[in-house]
């Protein structure tokens, strides 16, 4: 199991302290899988990191590249993908 630390933005940082945002929207640049811990840490563009820190157990991850679809190229482009979480 893998140790992801990775900085998130003040208000998507409090969204996920509350409890209102369980999911991640992430470059697939880097390999996640569920197991892993990701650390989130909390930067402010004018500040810089702020020291708050959350942790979170990966539990599934979606990667779009590999993902079949019955949308068109055109579609995809015009429209783009969102992520929608539940509890």
């Amino acid at each position: 199991m893998a140790r992801i630390e990775k900085k998130t933005l003040p208000e998507f940082f409090e969204k996920v302290l509350s409890g209102d945002k369980t999911f991640e929207v992430r470059l697939a640049d880097w390999e996640c899988q569920p197991g892993d811990t990701l650390v989130l840490r909390e930067y402010s563009p004018e500040k810089g990191y702020t020291g708050r820190v959350i942790e979170k157990k990966v539990t599934y991850v979606l990667k779009t590249k590999a993902m079949e679809t019955w949308f068109t190229s055109e579609e995809i482009a015009k429209h783009g993908f969102q992520v929608i979480a539940f509890k």
